[in-house]
């Protein structure tokens, strides 16, 4: 966890909230939600307020998070707009920020300068016990609060505004008179400051969910499809009309759906060679069975020549893996012939060789799947499967920890957007990365 703290691989590009007043306020909302108020007298915080600190401090990483529905959110400032999400159990749950923020960037704009909002992503459900309350939340409200009570007093003030426009003897009335005066001393003029958000329901659109060890929600036209485990409950081997049920390791009917619905981007030359994608995939290969061979490599220190040695000396190895002579196939085939025939090639592979859609709306969810596929790509699990990528992480070596750090600083750090564009061809940008 140090290496990934120092290098920001975890909790990285967080705002630091130091100032007192700014404290005061988030400790206002954290009793706003029954927590108790924290004694730090400096923490980080995400697009939605979570702190790793104040987890801590807590002993609860869900203390926003309650049930892992009806997510939490403190806002402290606008600058959260452009912070990752780092700790949720929905996929989504970043995008759906995003959406309020552009919604309601004139009230939040307002109401931060004098106080901080909290409140709840409410769903249509309370507690998830299986796949159907997943399938059931199909929009998501935001109940909204203010610590210093900003938007009670705005409400306040309309409503007296109101009274004074519609009732002939309410300017004779000294003590409204001078409630509306204590009150624009606080919240401005209204009519100029919008402090009350404009939109609060937005739609839940396609989603990955950390529930029963993670569970894949795709939204087409006229059908669900649901991609988890098939022991998880709820889940329907009969496969309903409206929603298909694909268990996570039937890697045929999960590429026949993603390539069916146009989720996927099958192999052209096109893209294959510009990306280095399947390289990339074969060094992972590669590095992961150097470290399955001899856990205390060091690979951080080693070169071409020490690889290519290592492979004729493990000919065996790499041969009963297979993965890497089928990569370095398929690379030769794509340069020959401009593509790759996927019926010719065995389900559980196919996922080495496809990347999503970069104009799909999913592409990101999409992304995420394949990455689980081929958990030996841990640069993709990063990039796109956060919470697989620190499970599998717990797992590695001391050495390996030490070359998985330096490939991320090294490669994807130094420049995310050209390195997402390059092997996946993706243009927009996601908080979560």
């Amino acid at each position: 966890m140090k290496r990934l703290l120092e290098a920001e691989l975890i909790y990285g590009r967080l705002l630091e909230i130091s100032e007192p007043h700014l404290i005061a306020r988030y400790n206002k909302a954290l009793q706003g939600f029954g927590l108790r108020p924290t004694a730090l007298t400096a923490f980080s915080i995400d697009m939605t307020g979570f702190s790793p600190e104040i987890a801590d401090e807590l002993g609860d990483r869900d203390y926003l998070d309650p049930n892992r529905v009806n997510r939490r959110f403190i806002i402290m400032t606008p600058d959260q707009a452009e912070l990752p999400v780092v700790h949720t159990s929905f996929s989504n749950t970043a995008a759906l920020m995003h959406e309020f923020f552009n919604a309601n960037s004139r009230a939040i704009n307002a109401v931060t300068i004098k106080d901080a909002l909290y409140g709840e992503i409410e769903d249509s459900v309370s507690v998830v016990n299986d796949i159907d309350d997943l399938l059931s939340i199909n929009e998501v409200r935001f109940r909204v609060l203010s610590a210093e009570d900003m938007l009670g007093k705005a409400a306040e003030l309309r409503a007296l505004a109101d009274r004074l426009k519609s009732v002939p003897t309410a300017w004779a009335d000294d003590v409204l008179l001078n409630r509306m005066v204590e009150l624009a001393k606080v919240t401005g003029d209204i009519r100029q400051n919008a402090l009350v958000p404009d939109q609060l329901v937005f739609r839940h659109d396609a989603f990955w969910a950390n529930h029963f060890g993670g569970v894949y929600v795709f939204l087409d036209e006229k059908t669900t499809t649901v991609i988890c485990d098939p022991s998880v409950p709820g889940f329907r081997r009969s496969r309903p009309w409206q929603v298909g049920y694909i268990g996570l390791n039937d890697h045929q009917r999960i590429f026949e759906f993603l390539a069916s619905t146009n989720r996927l981007q099958l192999p052209q030359a096109s893209w294959v060679e510009s990306s280095g994608l399947y390289q990339h995939r074969a060094d992972m290969v590669i590095r992961s069975l150097i470290n399955e061979a001899d856990p205390t490599t060091d690979q951080t220190a080693i070169d071409r020549i020490w690889l290519q040695t290592w492979m004729h000396g493990n000919t065996e190895r790499v041969s009963k893996n297979g993965l890497y002579p089928f990569l370095q196939e398929m690379i030769r085939t794509v340069a020959t012939t401009g593509t790759v025939k996927m019926q010719d090639v065995a389900p559980a592979r196919r996922f080495l060789l496809v990347r999503a859609a970069p104009a799909h709306p999913d592409q990101w969810l999409t992304n995420r799947l394949i990455a689980q596929l081929v958990s030996q790509d841990f640069v993709s699990r990063f990039i796109f499967d956060k919470q697989g990528f620190y499970a599998a992480y717990d797992h590695y070596s001391e050495k390996f920890r030490d070359y998985v750090v330096a490939t991320l600083s090294g490669t994807y750090l130094m420049d995310k957007a050209a390195f997402r564009r390059r092997l996946y061809g993706l243009k927009e940008d996601n908080n979560n990365a």
